[in-house]
């Protein structure tokens, strides 16, 4: 049965791109593994009570600026993607998704920072990872926006 389901993907996609696509999987969620916790816990805890925007590399010249937001947002599209896949592949698919929509830029960002981060199991389990490294929790204000 096991061999019968081999040959049938493999006769849609060859064994080498099985193989590889295994192994971006395998050293993605070892990235994610990594990455994810350490800039969850770097973040201050008032991070998502800012309504405007915070201007990355505002101080920098305009070119570096260019292709510092360009890298941001290629990795928040990285991320998403991944977070994505992860929701059926195994990994950390909300968390990714999360940081994924961090590094993006786009209109009503905010609300779904909020919207996501305020989700219980999300939450706790950020906050949880914050208390284990001596960080506080993530702070929100009371009021919600009208």
């Amino acid at each position: 049965m096991i061999d019968q389901i081999i040959q049938f993907a493999e006769s849609w996609v060859p064994q080498e791109t099985w193989i590889g696509m295994i192994t971006f999987s395998f050293i993605f969620f070892i990235g994610t593994l990594i990455a994810i916790p350490a800039l969850l816990i770097r973040m201050p805890p008032d991070y998502f009570n800012h309504n405007g925007k915070r201007k990355w590399f505002a101080n920098n010249h305009p070119i570096i600026r260019i292709i510092g937001l360009m890298l941001k947002n290629g990795l928040g599209l990285i991320f998403l993607m991944a977070g994505i896949a992860m929701l059926v592949l195994p990994g950390q698919g909300l968390l990714s998704m999360l940081l994924g929509i961090l590094f993006l830029d786009f209109p009503g960002k905010h609300r779904v920072e909020q919207k996501l981060i305020q989700q219980p199991q999300i939450l706790n389990t950020i906050n949880a990872m914050r208390k284990k490294y001596g960080k506080p929790p993530f702070v929100f204000h009371d009021k919600t926006p009208t």
